[in-house]
C-alpha cells in the first residue's frame, strides 16, 4: 500500500512540475490576436460542455412550452429540474443510474413525450448538446409551424403503481392500490393534503354537444353515412358554441366507441376499447402516471397511458423566471 500511495505522489508532483513548466512558457510568449481569439474559443467550449454535463446530471433549466400546467407552471416560464432526484442519466435518453427513489404522488416531473418523432440520431446529440450547453437559450428543435418541439412533458404524477385512474366527463376518480372503490379526485387531494392546483376550466353544459361529436365520429367511422345519423346527435352537436375547440378529445373518443359497439354488438375490439375506458387506467409497477393541471388542455396520461419510471429523467423544483414569479413547487 505504501508503494502505491509513492506512485501516486510521484506522478502528481511530476504532473504539477510539467503544468507550471507550461504555464511559465506560456507568460514569455508573445500574445496575439489569433492566440486570443483561440483562448476564448477554448474557454466558451469549456464552460458549454460543463454546462451541458451540469444540466444533465445535476439540475437544468427548462422553459414551459405548452399551457397544461397553466397556473401552476404558465408557458415561457423556467424551471429549476432535479435530475439526480431518481438516478443519473448516463446520457439523454439513456438509462437511468443510482436510481435509489421513484417519483411520489404530486411530484412535477420532466419525462420523454412518448410521441415524440426524432429527427435522428445526429439531430437529437447537437439539439440536446445546445439547448442544455445554453441553459435553455438556444432551441433548433422545432415543429413544421416553428413551435417548439416537446422532446420533454412536464407533467404532475397524479396515479402511482397499482392505482386505477378513471376519467369521466374530465373529472378524474382514483382508485387507491388495495382499494375497492373510486374516490373524486378532489375528495382524495383533499384528504391526502395534496395540491389543488389540477383544475377545470370547460363548462359542464358542453359535454352534450362534446358526447353528440362522439357518436357521430362512431356513426362515421362505422361505415355509415353522417346524413343518416339521428337528428338530436345533430342538433346537440351544432348548439356547440365553438365546434372547432371541443375541449375533450377523450370523452369523445369513448362516445365513439360506445356508439361503435350500438351499431355492431358482435364488434369485439369497440366493445373491448369501450370498457377500457369504463374501466380506467391501470398503473402497473415501475409506471406512473402523470397529467396536465391544465385538464382541458393537456395531453397526458389519458391518451398516452402510464410512463415507464425509466423515462422520467428529473422532478421540478422551483420557477426561476420571471421574477415575480420566482417560487417552489
Amino acid at each position: 500500500m505504501d508503494r502505491f500511495f509513492t506512485a501516486v505522489q510521484t506522478r502528481t508532483e511530476n504532473y504539477l512540475t510539467r503544468r507550471k513548466a507550461v504555464k511559465a512558457a506560456n507568460k514569455k510568449r508573445k500574445r496575439t490576436v489569433k492566440g486570443e481569439i483561440l483562448d476564448w474559443i477554448s474557454a466558451i467550449v469549456f464552460a458549454v460542455v460543463l454546462i451541458f454535463f451540469v444540466n444533465l446530471w445535476l439540475f437544468q433549466f427548462f422553459v414551459i412550452p405548452s399551457p397544461s400546467m397553466v397556473s401552476t407552471l404558465n408557458v415561457g416560464e423556467r424551471v429549476l429540474v432535479s435530475k439526480n432526484m431518481y438516478g443519473f442519466e448516463l446520457y439523454p435518453e439513456g438509462p437511468q443510474l443510482l436510481g435509489k427513489y421513484r417519483p411520489e404522488r404530486d411530484d412535477i416531473i420532466t419525462f420523454y413525450n412518448p410521441g415524440y418523432e426524432s429527427k435522428g440520431p445526429f439531430f437529437n446529440i447537437i439539439s440536446t448538446f445546445l439547448y442544455m450547453g445554453t441553459l435553455s437559450l438556444v432551441n433548433i428543435d422545432r415543429n413544421d409551424d416553428g413551435t417548439m418541439a416537446e422532446k420533454l412533458y412536464v407533467k404532475r404524477t397524479v396515479g402511482l403503481p397499482g392505482d386505477t385512474v378513471r376519467i369521466s366527463e374530465g373529472n378524474a376518480e382514483i382508485k387507491p392500490a388495495g382499494a375497492s372503490e373510486f374516490i373524486p379526485e378532489e375528495e382524495f387531494r383533499a384528504d391526502n393534503n395534496l395540491s389543488d392546483g389540477p383544475h377545470r376550466t370547460l363548462d359542464a353544459s358542453r359535454y352534450e354537444g362534446i358526447k353528440a361529436w362522439g357518436r357521430l365520429a362512431g356513426w362515421r367511422d362505422s361505415g355509415l353515412a353522417l346524413s343518416t345519423a339521428p337528428s338530436y346527435l345533430s342538433d346537440a352537436y351544432n348548439a356547440l358554441s365553438d365546434r372547432s375547440y371541443i375541449g375533450d378529445l377523450y370523452e369523445a373518443e369513448h362516445q365513439a366507441y360506445i356508439m361503435q359497439t350500438q351499431i355492431d354488438p358482435s364488434s369485439l375490439s369497440s366493445r373491448s376499447s369501450a370498457q377500457e375506458y369504463e374501466n380506467g387506467i391501470y398503473v402497473p409497477d415501475g409506471y406512473v402516471l402523470p397529467m396536465g393541471d391544465n385538464r382541458d388542455n393537456s395531453t397526458d396520461g389519458r391518451y398516452f397511458g402510464p410512463v415507464s419510471s425509466d423515462k422520467v429523467n428529473g422532478k421540478v423544483l422551483f420557477i426561476t423566471w420571471p421574477l415575480g414569479r420566482i417560487q417552489s413547487v
